[in-house]
């Protein structure tokens, strides 16, 4: 196994219709870094990639962890099928293994990893496109998100519901356009707390690296318990997280 504690750029396999690593996968795996010590402490035994593209994320989660997480076992998915050979080959030059599955999302495995996946991470395809670009062969399924960017993302948070663990961490890369304090409202109401792990701002967009767990504090009844405050100000608490962005990255301490 590599001694590198991310993937080597040099060392990622690439193909003409398959995403390569930028802006947003960095983000991903610097989150995923500053909950490196946390993610250790989780001891997970599943870490699911839905849309592995390069593999760039998922061969440097597995060494991120390392040996340290030695019962970790990898599973990375994507609609396109060069995105797997290439995601094969990015691990093998690393000296790391994942289970590699070709599919959307997680269909087909929904009953094999249904709450027993303790970390999933996931940069959707989040751009704003129109409709009918969602889901075509090749490159462009690796960023067609539909309107406001939410076609893809809304499905993944419908599956993430389904195969995370009572313990299960999820960190999902959102753009400013896909409206996430909606999105973190949206988990809420199924009983997920939420927090920005990290926001990263180019030219072009400004992105959010959000963490998800479940809260028990809101799994009354699919409620939320009656000592929480009203749905104005949930809203009102969601949405002042995204302001107070440079607080939060640089908070990497806690356990949530």
């Amino acid at each position: 196994m590599s001694s590198f504690r991310t993937a080597q750029i040099h060392l990622v396999s690439s193909h003409r219709e398959v995403y390569e690593p930028c802006d947003d996968s960095f983000a991903l795996v610097d989150a995923l870094l500053a909950e490196r010590v946390n993610l250790l402490n989780h001891h997970p035994t599943l870490c699911l990639e839905v849309g592995c593209g390069s593999g760039y994320v998922i061969t440097s989660l597995a060494l991120m962890l390392g040996k340290e997480a030695s019962g970790a076992h990898y599973i990375a998915t994507d609609i396109n099928p060069h995105a797997i050979r290439v995601t094969q080959e990015t691990l093998e030059a690393h000296g790391v293994h994942a289970e590699l599955v070709s599919t959307d999302i997680a269909s087909g495995l929904e009953k094999r990893l249904a709450g027993s996946v303790d970390v999933l991470v996931v940069n959707p395809p989040y751009v704003p496109t129109p409709e009918d670009e969602v889901g075509r062969d090749g490159i462009a399924s690796a960023w067609a998100g539909g309107e406001n960017g939410r076609s893809v993302i809304d499905r993944i948070l419908l599956v993430a519901d389904v195969l995370l663990s009572d313990k299960g961490w999820l960190y999902m890369v959102t753009l400013t356009a896909n409206n996430p304090s909606q999105i973190c409202l949206q988990m809420r109401e199924k009983g997920y707390a939420s927090r920005i792990v990290v926001q990263r701002s180019t030219e072009e967009e400004s992105l959010h690296v959000i963490k998800f767990w479940k809260d028990a504090d809101l799994q009354v009844d699919g409620k939320e318990s009656t000592h929480k405050t009203g749905p104005a100000r949930v809203v009102e608490s969601l949405i002042s997280q995204f302001p107070r962005l440079s607080f939060w990255r640089n908070n990497s301490n806690t356990n949530r």
